[in-house]
C-alpha cells in the first residue's frame, strides 16, 4: 500500500520541480543512490522498471525508504501494462509513470488513488489522459518535442500539468527553457544519476548535484 496520498505526491512533484529517475540491479547500490538524493533534498524519485526481477529490487528499496528515508516518495516508471502496475502498487509504489498512454494502467491506478503520469505526445493524447483522471502528463521524449511544444499546449489548455522527460539537463539554460515554457516539473535520469557516479560510487557528488539542481529550479521558478 502506498505510504503517501495522491495529493501529497502531486504537491511534492510540483513544489520540488524535479523527479529523478534511476535503475540498478544492485540493491545496496540503489540504497546509496536513494540516500544521496535524500541528503541532497530530493523527496520524490522514480525507479525504472527495467531488467529481470526489477520488482524485487524495488520492494527492498521501498522498504528501505520507509525505514531510513521516511519522507522519500518512491514511484515506478516504464510500466507497460495493467498487470505490471498492479504488481508495483501491491509493493507500495506511490505513483506510476508510463512511456505511453494506457487506459488500462490509468484505471488500475485510479482504483487505488495512485497518481498515474502517462507518456503523451499530442494534444489529443493529453486530453484523453486528463479525461481518464491523470493530473500530470509525461512529455516523452522531451528532446523530440522541446519547450516550444509545451508553450503551445498550455496556450489553449493552461490547466494542463506537464513533466518532460528526456532532453532535460541540470544546466541553467536548459531548465530555464522548460520552466519558462510552463512545465510543472521535469524528469531527469542519466543527466542527474549518471553511469559515472554509479560506477565510481562518488555519492557526495550526486548529493551536491541534486542539491544544486533543486536550488536552481527554485530560483528559476521564483524569478
Amino acid at each position: 500500500m502506498a505510504r503517501f496520498t495522491k495529493l501529497q505526491v502531486l504537491q511534492t512533484a510540483a513544489e520540488q520541480g524535479m523527479v529523478s529517475l534511476f535503475y540498478h540491479a544492485d540493491i545496496d547500490l540503489g540504497k546509496k543512490v536513494l540516500a544521496a538524493c535524500y541528503k541532497g533534498g530530493a523527496r520524490i524519485l522514480e525507479f525504472t522498471n527495467r531488467g529481470d526481477y526489477a520488482h524485487e529490487v524495488f520492494a527492498e528499496l521501498n522498504k528501505y525508504c520507509e525505514k531510513e528515508l521516511p519522507e522519500m516518495i518512491l514511484g515506478v516508471g516504464s510500466i507497460p501494462d495493467a498487470g505490471t502496475a498492479a504488481l508495483y502498487i501491491q509493493l507500495g509504489a506511490n505513483f506510476i509513470v508510463t512511456p505511453s498512454l494506457r487506459a488500462d494502467v490509468v484505471k488500475v491506478c485510479n482504483r487505488r488513488k495512485i497518481p498515474c503520469m502517462p507518456g503523451c505526445g499530442t494534444l489529443t493524447e493529453i486530453g484523453q489522459a486528463e479525461e481518464l483522471g491523470c493530473d500530470v502528463v509525461k512529455l516523452f521524449p522531451g528532446s523530440t518535442y522541446g519547450a516550444g511544444f509545451v508553450k503551445s499546449i498550455l496556450a489553449p489548455q493552461p490547466w494542463t500539468s506537464i513533466m518532460p522527460t528526456g532532453g532535460v539537463t541540470p544546466a541553467r539554460e536548459n531548465l530555464e527553457k522548460w520552466f519558462n515554457a510552463g512545465v510543472t516539473c521535469v524528469g531527469m535520469g542519466s543527466q542527474m544519476i549518471s553511469k559515472d557516479i554509479l560506477k565510481s560510487q562518488e555519492f557526495e557528488v550526486l548529493e551536491n548535484r541534486v542539491r544544486d539542481t533543486l536550488d536552481l529550479i527554485q530560483e528559476i521558478k521564483s524569478a
